[in-house]
């Protein structure tokens, strides 16, 4: 075993014999220290004996280590060895407690995107699609072709979702000054939106703080109630609804639309309750004209279902059949109805009737079941409500023939205002206005 002081010159010289593998020069400073010479390449190794066994660790390329580093380094694993310690196993710990490190820092430093997705694939299967598609909408990436009908301003692409920005942190970075510059600068174009995505939001650092991957990372103090009240305007309560001696010119307009398709569809949307997308979504295996009723699929339970009444089983019945959607549209992408708010918004201005959303056509339909004395869990059940104690102390599910009886007289009641004569039993398709 050649020993001599290793010196950054006698490290230079050193080389590997043209006839050997491998070749030693053995320091006497730092007994078990040596350089080790291959063809091409020389590094620093420790070897010793622990329980009569040789044990050799490489410390690394001379190139990265001097000379000094290298000799303390070598002291520190006789070290180890002394107290009966393998350098070895503490080389695999010691990297692998480095590579955690690494790792944890690339997990706190990664988007908090991908947490999200993770949220929304854990919580997929307690959602209802519609629950499932607005928080996958949150973070869309936009620029998609507009299927719908745009306001004045608007381009013809998708905007990114209303957290994607701020999804695109750190979870670790979303604190409360973060959202509120997001409720700030949101609450100015889009306050809806803005409110719906707190909401959304606080849910999702919840979830987090009670994941173990993920706890100790998202700051739950972050959505207090007390940010969406200082930085959001107060909501105010949409009232648009129908009034009773409105019906007869809505109705006439309505009636009048160009579209077949259309024009049922904003009928059965006042004469259901339903939401707007819950109903554009009815497919033909959803109606039962045998047993006069309709499953909807619900945002709320999942589904409902409610009865097929007299004038609307007669518009269904006399829809094109060109697809699986009652509601079809051959010029869509989905093949079904995609934007009824302009054709309706022309029957309103034709008629000369105030502003009216889809969704007060819904909202229309709860004020006018009162007219009929419909209890209002009845009302509530066919619309899809969820139970409301202030509404209906003790909440039960009828039966689809007591629903059927109330909703027929609603309908009836809702006719008879607009000058409609509702079919009765056997009555063949097609409806008689009356005087």
């Amino acid at each position: 075993m050649k020993r001599e002081r290793l010196t950054p010159e006698r490290i230079r010289r050193f080389t590997c014999p043209v006839d050997t593998k491998q070749a030693f020069l053995w320091d006497t400073e730092a007994p078990r220290l040596a350089i080790r010479a291959t063809a091409g390449v020389k590094a620093f190794i420790f070897e010793a004996k622990l329980n009569r066994q040789t044990v050799r660790v490489t410390i690394g390329d001379v190139k990265m280590w001097n000379l000094d580093d290298a000799r303390a380094e070598a002291r520190r694993l006789q070290t180890l060895i002394d107290q009966g310690s393998d350098p070895r196993q503490e080389k695999v710990e010691r990297l692998a407690a480095l590579e955690a490190k690494r790792e944890e820092a690339r997990r706190t430093e990664a988007p908090a995107l991908d947490t999200w997705k993770a949220y929304i694939e854990a919580r997929t299967a307690r959602w209802s699609p519609r629950t499932l598609l607005d928080h996958q909408r949150l973070t869309d990436p936009g620029g998609k072709p507009k299927t719908r009908g745009r306001k004045k301003g608007e381009g013809d692409t998708t905007q990114p979702g209303i957290l994607l920005a701020l999804l695109s942190k750190p979870l670790n970075h979303i604190d409360a000054a973060a959202v509120r510059s997001f409720l700030k600068e949101e609450a100015e174009h889009r306050p809806t939106q803005a409110q719906n995505a707190f909401v959304r939001l606080r849910a999702f650092l919840n979830w987090c703080e009670d994941q173990p991957d993920y706890k100790g990372q998202a700051h739950t103090d972050a959505c207090a109630s007390r940010m969406a009240r200082d930085e959001l305007p107060r909501a105010v309560a949409k009232d648009d609804c129908l009034q009773r001696e409105q019906l007869r010119l809505w109705f006439e307009h309505v009636r009048r639309l160009a579209n077949p398709v259309q024009s049922a569809y904003l009928q059965i949307l006042l004469l259901t309750g339903a939401r707007r997308e819950e109903l554009a979504g009815l497919a033909w295996g959803d109606v039962d004209f045998q047993w006069k009723s309709m499953t909807i699929r619900d945002k709320v339970d999942g589904e409902r279902t409610i009865p097929l009444t007299p004038y609307v089983a007669d518009l269904m019945a006399a829809l094109p059949r060109r697809n699986e959607w009652v509601f079809s549209s051959p010029g869509a992408k989905s093949g079904r109805l995609q934007e009824p708010r302009i054709p309706h918004n022309k029957a309103l201005t034709t008629a000369g009737l105030p502003a009216l959303t889809l969704h007060g056509l819904r909202r229309s339909f709860g004020t006018l079941a009162e007219w009929v004395e419909c209890p209002t869990g009845v009302s509530a059940q066919i619309m899809g409500h969820k139970p409301s104690a202030l509404a209906e102390k003790h909440y039960r599910r009828r039966p689809i023939d007591l629903l059927r009886m109330w909703h027929e007289k609603i309908e009836g009641w809702i006719l008879e205002q607009a000058g409609i004569e509702q079919p009765g039993e056997g009555q063949a398709l097609g409806l008689r206005v009356v005087g």
